[in-house]
């Protein structure tokens, strides 16, 4: 459902020298091969539209690391559709390697010092970087406490991305010698808990590119040659001309460190643990032409859709075999999934919503005004829906708002004597403190229905069909989710539909968040609150 975002998409890409020139090279040749790197940026757009940014690395120029970084989308922030700046740009900030970063967040949004990469300058060229990641440390509060306890230290920024660079450098700043890459990421990891896929850049030209120890987040790579690539999907170096086969996912806990003496290693930084993967990122966030872990998006998404079609039939409310009986797919995550779910059942699956592709980022908020923008993001087709029996499929339910005007403008505009909604994921029951922003109960709407625990009855899923304005609505279960995907159900993060977290941290701040329900504290004030809780253990 649109209501939900994403924190934000990573990409890396370096030329390595003395290996030979990389096919994948534009006609500018190696020492720009960050040209890429907007169009790897532009694959993984969908997982941030708020600002973007890159770091670049030239030992031929005296900023051996040059960021650029703003508000707004790829296209916007690298003038893409204006071919003499997009040149200019790319001129200026050439390098042989560059890690860049798309954002999406619930703070700052409007400030520029937010979007990432951060950059900390040095004098000297191992303490200067520029890092950037996706996720959220959930302990980013008691992190922010420690650095904060001696006085010495200031944070200009309310971001756990400040605090995981000025990590960094304090262990670089503390280390008696030159210390491995290796090694900071152990001494500085050892600490977060939360979910994090980084890319780190040094003006030594070191790039680091690691995955948290449960690869919470996904972060895939290539290595061809004098070449590497990585981002958070693969879509993104499948598009930059690489086979599906070359694709590889960062296993949990692992690091790959590109030296331009030594060139490519990957090795363990952290402890094996059980995974984690966050089951959201194949049923909404990522690109469906992606495959995380080994598993396509497509295909856990086209599953989901056949969990759905047997559900269907045991449910036998809806006549089948009648010829007004359509599904009709929310664009665009829930397609895959409708159109599954049509096979199987041999009904027609039509496009009776067609979503407004250019609205662009806007910023009505609030009441009515929310409202009036989720009414500006679908067309229903007359055509198409008039008179029918629709099987409305949505990937997940939310905050309620969108599906509510959206099915009022199904039978208003478009005319439906029927809107079923089959949901393609179990009820949201619990907040998510590992990047995606519902960090409160009192914002989901299953929670009102189900209580904390989901529990679906026939009498709770009908009385929210009745409050949204549909006919019947049913869920999938929580087991059918690690079904579709092919994943064992432990190495899921199932959290937000389940209540149990993969962290300490994370269960911790969802008792907060319990104590909290119903008294309209922020989500803020649930990390505010922890250090308090964790000083009474």
């Amino acid at each position: 459902m649109s209501e939900i975002h994403h924190e934000c998409g990573v990409a890396a890409i370096y030329h390595m020298s003395g290996c030979g020139r990389s096919p994948m090279c534009t006609d500018e040749g190696p020492r720009q091969i960050s040209r890429l790197l907007p169009r790897m940026l532009l694959d993984i757009q969908n997982r941030g539209q708020l600002a973007a940014g890159m770091t670049t690395y030239s030992s031929d120029r005296p900023n051996l690391l040059r960021t650029r970084k703003d508000v707004g989308t790829v296209t916007e922030v690298f003038r893409l559709n204006h071919r003499a700046k997009v040149e200019a740009l790319m001129k200026t900030y050439a390098g042989s390697a560059a890690i860049g970063h798309v954002r999406y967040a619930t703070c700052g949004q409007d400030d520029r010092n937010y979007a990432q990469p951060f950059e900390r300058k040095h004098i000297h060229k191992r303490k200067w970087f520029s890092f950037c990641f996706n996720g959220q440390l959930s302990n980013y509060g008691l992190l922010r406490e420690r650095l904060l306890a001696d006085g010495d230290h200031h944070l200009s920024l309310d971001t756990d991305t400040e605090i995981m660079l000025h990590e960094f450098g304090r262990i670089l700043s503390n280390a008696d010698g030159r210390m491995d890459w290796i090694d900071v990421l152990k001494q500085t990891t050892e600490g977060f808990d939360g979910a994090y896929s980084l890319a780190l850049l040094t003006a030594e030209g070191e790039m680091i590119v690691a995955r948290d120890p449960l690869g919470v987040k996904p972060m895939c790579y290539v290595h061809e040659g004098p070449l590497f690539a990585a981002a958070s999907e693969s879509v993104a170096l499948l598009n930059l001309g690489f086979e599906n086969e070359q694709i590889k996912s960062l296993p949990p806990g692992h690091a790959i460190i590109i030296d331009p003496k030594t060139g490519f290693r990957m090795e363990r930084f952290a402890p094996e643990r059980t995974p984690a993967h966050c089951f959201f990122e194949w049923i909404y966030f990522a690109n469906v032409a992606s495959t995380l872990d080994d598993r396509s998006v497509y295909m856990s998404r086209t599953h989901l859709g056949e969990e759905l079609a047997r559900a269907e039939r045991k449910l036998d409310m809806v006549p089948l075999d009648d010829p007004d009986t359509i599904i009709v797919p929310v664009p665009d995550t829930s397609k895959a999934a409708a159109d599954a779910m049509a096979y199987e059942l041999s009904i027609p699956c039509r496009e009776g919503l067609i979503r407004n592709r250019y609205a662009g980022r806007t910023f009505i908020e609030g009441g009515r005004a929310r409202k009036a923008k989720a009414a500006t993001k679908y067309t229903p087709l007359r055509e198409v829906l008039e008179g029918k029996r629709i099987i409305l499929v949505e990937d997940s339910i939310v905050r309620s708002t969108t599906m509510n005007v959206l099915l009022d403008r199904i039978r208003d505009v478009g005319g439906a004597k029927e809107i079923h909604v089959r949901v393609a994921c179990p009820p949201i029951v619990a907040p998510c403190f590992y990047g995606i922003d519902m960090s409160t109960i009192d914002q989901l709407i299953a929670p009102k229905y189900f209580g904390i625990d989901g529990e679906l009855t026939d009498e709770s899923q009908q009385k929210l069909a009745d409050d949204l304005g549909a006919d019947t609505l049913r869920y999938l279960p929580v087991e059918a989710i690690a079904r579709a995907i092919g994943k064992p159900a432990d190495h899921l993060c199932r959290a937000c539909v389940t209540g149990k977290y993969p962290t300490d941290i994370g269960q911790h701040l969802y008792q907060i968040a319990l104590d909290n329900r119903g008294s309209k504290v922020d989500s803020q004030r649930t990390y505010e609150q922890l250090a308090e809780v964790m000083s009474q253990d």
